[in-house]
This record gives structure tokens, sequence and C-alpha cells, in this order.
């Protein structure tokens, strides 16, 4: 009876343990997925225009995100900023004045888009779901190799969330990082994507913008399933390691018997 009762005491100890790892995992990965981020729906290529992604993760289980606020790069201001309609939001776009006026394609540009505010006109970002505010955005800075866009998310609650701190070289993630755009060197042959301005490239431009969102839900759900078989495998292979010592433990006294 003893050698049973600390084989089932052994088992439970590995078991749990097997269970705060997997947990440990999933606390430490959670995060990454739930900062509001940026991302280019393809290439954001210098001096060129892109199609880029605000994804916005509700973190609460008891309120919806009603608002984001987005304020776009003064230090590298961009000349066009156009947001793409969603259904159950009102779209704001702020523009400011330019301390030193731009000059695109031959034309001197004196305001740039300083802010894009997104409201819920219905129940927003529910719990357990995501968004993605899409906007066109150019011409994209030649000597810059990032752009930071600060956010703020507010839910239905009143709760505001400021992600806004920039990331440091050499330093951790900060708690609530503002969301980063990273640009791409220009091609060889000298296209930037201009065309993506021209009126009559809209329907073309939607086109994409629908199929390109498509791979990159496809592409946030692998990344996810990819976390939690990770978390699968650490339980699974710490059961194993339990069974290995237990079937050991059992062969031991057989063998002196």
């Amino acid at each position: 009876m003893l050698p049973a009762m600390k084989t089932s005491r052994l088992t439970a100890r590995v078991i749990a343990a097997a269970t705060v790892a997997g947990a440990g995992v999933l606390a430490l990965s959670s995060p990454a997925l739930a900062h509001v981020s940026v991302a280019a729906e393809g290439a954001a290529a210098k001096g060129g225009y892109a199609v880029v992604d605000f994804k916005v993760p509700n973190e609460r289980d008891d309120a919806s995100t009603a608002k984001l606020e987005v304020a776009f790069p003064t230090d590298h201001p961009l000349a066009s900023a156009l947001p793409e309609p969603i259904q159950g939001w009102k779209i704001e776009v702020t523009k400011a004045k330019l301390a030193k006026p731009l000059e695109v394609h031959g034309k001197q540009i004196s305001e740039a888009v300083s802010k894009i505010t997104w409201t819920a006109t219905g129940e927003g970002v529910k719990p357990g779901f995501f968004q993605k505010f899409p906007v066109s955005i150019g011409a994209l800075p030649e000597d810059a190799d990032e752009l930071v866009f600060k956010a703020i998310q507010t839910y239905s609650d009143k709760e505001v969330v400021r992600w806004i701190e920039v990331q440091k070289d050499g330093a951790e993630e900060p708690e609530n990082p503002a969301p980063v755009l990273a640009l791409t060197a220009a091609s060889e042959d000298g296209h930037h994507g201009a065309a993506a301005e021209d009126a009559s490239d809209k329907s073309d431009d939607a086109k994409a913008t629908a199929t390109t969102t498509e791979a990159a839900s496809g592409s946030d759900d692998s990344d996810t399933t990819a976390r939690i078989l990770g978390v699968v495998g650490i339980v699974v292979g710490a059961a194993g390691v339990a069974y290995g010592v237990l079937a050991g433990r059992r062969r031991t006294p057989a063998s002196e018997a």
C-alpha cells in the first residue's frame, strides 16, 4: 500500500508542476497578443504608399472597446492618410499645420493628418474579439526606418488604456508599448507604389485590401495555434517524464526481489 500511495502522490505533484509550467508559458505569451499594434498589408517601402492596419484586441471580459485614437508622427508627417470606412464606426480625421511644408510630387503640402479617431456607433469591439482599422498612408519617409503611432484605447465603461510608451534600444518591452510600423527599403526600380493615391485604382486597392486582410487573419490564427501547441507540448513532455520516473520506481523493487 505504501508504494502505491507514494506513487499517487508523486504523480499528483508532477501533474501540478506541469500545469503550473503551462500556465506560466501562457501568461508570458498573452501580453504580446493583447497590445494595440500596426502592420502593413504587404510592404511599407520608404518613399511609397501603403495600407496599414491598426489592430485592436479587447482585453476586457466585461466591457467593449468603444473608441480608438491614433496620433500620427510629427517628426515625419504624412501628407496623405485615408481611413477605410468601417460599418459601426464613426471616423474623424484631424489635420494640423506643418511648421515646414512638405513637397510631394512637386506640390507643396502645408498640413498633414495629426490624429484619426474611430468611435463606435454600435457595440464596438466586444469581449473575445479584435478589430482592424485600415488606413492608406504616404508618402512614407525615406530617412526613417520606422514610424511610431501612439494610440489611446477607450472602453465602454470609460476606462482608458494609453499605448504610448516608446521602446528603447536594449531595454525590455514596456507595459503599454506604442504601435510601431517598420519601413522597408525602396525597390531597386525606384517605384514606391505612388499609384496607390490614384483615384482610378481605388477599386483594385479595395480588393487587394480585402484579400490581404483575410491572409493576415489566417496568420494571426496560425500564430495563436502555434503558441497553444507549444504549451500542450510542455505539459505532455512533463507528463512523459513523470511516467518514466514512476515506471523506473516500479521496476526497481521487482528487480531487487
